[in-house]
């Protein structure tokens, strides 16, 4: 989920997620601004993990195995 987007932003839309019929839904956050704390403050509004820009196809596949229960092989993921 990238933070920063216009009309809600990601920390108004994982605290929907969190509140609705998913709470324990994985949320991966995203954001190109990784100094300040962003990584912190978007685990404490309820990601699961924080990845900042730019997003290397290896390093999501990987947090995206780390949150679910499929690896990279029974995928089919096309780039």
């Amino acid at each position: 989920m990238d933070i920063r987007t216009p009309e809600m932003d990601g920390y108004e839309a994982m605290a929907a997620i969190r509140e609705g019929p998913r709470p324990r839904l994985p949320i991966i956050a995203v954001s190109a601004k990784d100094a300040g704390g962003e990584r912190e403050r978007c685990l404490v509004a309820g990601a699961s993990d924080f990845i900042p820009k730019p997003i290397g196809v290896p390093i999501l596949l990987s947090a995206i195995e780390m949150w679910t229960d499929q690896s990279a092989a029974e995928r089919s993921v096309r780039w």
